[in-house]
């Protein structure tokens, strides 16, 4: 099982823990991955964009000119899609593009991607985020003293720290994200994931993999 060791919020070493082999020590997989990112993206898209049909532009109805005798093509409408200002046909129109995706892969994903971060040493576990205020200059040293490398920052924390919350919101490329709210796509885009101890354990618990009722009672 991997162990990973927990700093304080000066930088310093102050103990370590043990995680779940399942989820931070999972071997990583692309496709999931892939289609966890696919996902999120696809929900995230407005699907506002719209073209207006023929009988939406525009333009007076009235026949253009009497159906035969005069040498012309035959022609109902200025609104007409062949012509300059006219409707447009099969055009996109508003809709949602969020599908649903299987629970097992996103939860693949989720331990693919945290798994990945562990391997690359990108994992930073601080024993607590006791603020004793909620000023940002104060905070962004602190952050710097846990890693000076990186440039975005993922934090995972449950609400409830009033203090942590108002000291990361005006922070650049800093996102705060609750447990239960994050997402493969979060963790490939940062370059630091910052978890409290509670909050490691926690996810180590509620991701690692539950054995099928079946299995279980044969063996």
């Amino acid at each position: 099982m991997p162990v990973v060791d927990v700093v304080n919020l000066s930088g310093e070493t102050v103990g370590q823990i043990t995680l779940s082999d399942a989820v931070f020590a999972a071997q990583v997989n692309p496709w999931t991955l892939h289609e966890a990112v696919r996902w999120q993206q696809a929900g995230e898209r407005a699907g506002t964009h719209k073209t207006k049909v023929r009988s939406q532009v525009s333009g007076s109805g009235k026949k253009l000119w009497r159906q035969k005798g005069t040498g012309r093509a035959r022609m109902g409408s200025v609104r007409s899609p062949i012509w300059r200002h006219g409707g447009t046909v099969h055009g996109p129109q508003p809709r949602d593009y969020s599908y649903r995706l299987p629970r097992k892969v996103l939860l693949g994903a989720l331990r693919s991607a945290l798994s990945a971060k562990l391997a690359a040493s990108k994992l930073t576990v601080v024993d607590g985020w006791a603020l004793d205020s909620h000023k940002t200059k104060p905070f962004r040293q602190t952050i710097s003293k846990l890693d000076k490398g990186s440039r975005k920052f993922l934090l995972v924390e449950p609400r409830g720290n009033r203090n942590l919350e108002l000291a990361g919101r005006n922070i650049q490329d800093f996102e705060i994200v609750e447990p239960h709210a994050l997402r493969p796509y979060d963790l490939l885009r940062c370059d630091r994931m910052l978890v409290s101890k509670d909050t490691a354990l926690r996810l180590s618990a509620s991701l690692e993999p539950k054995p099928r009722a079946g299995r279980a009672a044969k063996e």
